[in-house]
């Protein structure tokens, strides 16, 4: 067995809806460009799930490839990851019906994105949407993934995954992997620039909440310089009692890698408009040589493709061996190569 082979499996992936946004880089890609020298990592574009929402197919097919764009851009090095569109596996969708199986009507319907979506949806509550949380079990259980990055919002999910992984283990014997959550201890969960009291949201229909990796310098500026503060005037870390202050600063140490004392040390004395003048000049500068890169890359339709295609071959690959397994257990009969 080789060095690679031994690395813990790490499996994430995001929905290809709304614009990638800097608390998407900072809470996830940031780490996922981190962990690929120590883990085998398997980086995913989750269109699957993205049709429990009616979409613009060219709207969608286009997300795609911005969205894949952007990944290598921000670092993903699909010499070291496996990065792939979960609908060119069918494995993704034949696991989900195999778990949904194996999930209770019960648990479904607890599911808190379920009844938030619902009440948005109200004239299209579709089965996917009620068995999406399958359908990520079989994405992370498929490649017996032993960490999965998740935000707060998704831990219910992964909950999920890991009592289906330890209902099919115990009535079939050992198959799936038990994953575990992964969560950055720290810039994890960036909040809305307007309402610092909600997760910034690469969906949100309101652009001044949300810093997206593709917003023109000026844009960018002139969000954070309108970005929601709170009374008073001193640069402090407290989420509890000044959120949106906090929030900034909190971008502020994610971009710059400075503790929060060090941030507030530097601005003691000085008020809002020098740090939201500084933070507004960081986040144009760092944007940039992203959008450099994704400017070069979305134009190489041909180096896109192929990064796709090697990343389906491989992901085909390693869930075939799970998916085989899994049928050899419920009784399939065995598929003639």
């Amino acid at each position: 067995m080789d060095a690679s082979t031994q690395k813990p499996v790490v499996l994430s992936g995001i929905q290809p809806s709304g614009h990638l946004t800097i608390g998407n880089y900072i809470g996830a890609l940031k780490h996922w460009v981190r962990l690929q020298d120590s883990h085998q990592c398997l980086f995913v574009l989750v269109d699957l799930h993205a049709i429990t929402v009616r979409q613009d197919p060219q709207d969608l097919r286009k997300r795609c490839y911005d969205f894949l764009a952007l990944y290598l851009a921000c670092g993903i090095d699909p010499g070291k990851s496996t990065v792939f569109v979960q609908s060119h596996v069918p494995a993704h969708a034949g696991l989900a019906w195999v778990l949904n199986c194996f999930t209770y009507m019960g648990e479904l319907s607890r599911m808190t994105q379920f009844k938030d979506k619902a009440r948005k949806h109200q004239a299209n509550i579709n089965v996917g949407l009620f068995a999406y949380p399958a359908l990520m079990a079989a994405d992370i259980l498929l490649y017996q993934a032993d960490l999965v990055p998740v935000g707060a919002d998704q831990r219910q999910h992964l909950e999920i995954a890991r009592d289906l992984a330890l209902r099919f283990n115990g009535i079939y014997g050992q198959v799936f992997n038990v994953p575990e959550a992964y969560i950055p201890p720290v810039g994890a969960r960036v909040m809305s620039l307007q309402d610092p009291a909600s997760k910034m949201s690469k969906s949100d229909d309101n652009a001044a909440n949300y810093l997206a990796l593709l917003d023109p310098p000026e844009v960018a500026r002139n969000k954070i310089k309108r970005a929601v503060t709170d009374c008073g005037a001193e640069i402090a870390y407290d989420p509890d009692q000044r959120p949106g202050i906090s929030n900034l600063v909190s971008i502020y140490g994610a971009l710059s890698g400075q503790d929060f004392s060090a941030i507030q040390a530097a601005y003691a004395g000085r008020g809002y408009a020098p740090f939201k003048a500084d933070l507004a000049e960081m986040v144009a500068e760092f944007l940039k040589p992203i959008q450099q890169e994704y400017g070069k890359v979305r134009r190489d339709r041909a180096y896109m493709h192929s990064v796709l295609k090697a990343g389906a071959s491989e992901a085909a690959r390693r869930s075939g061996r799970t998916m085989d397994k899994v049928y050899r257990k419920l009784g399939f009969i065995e598929r003639e190569a």
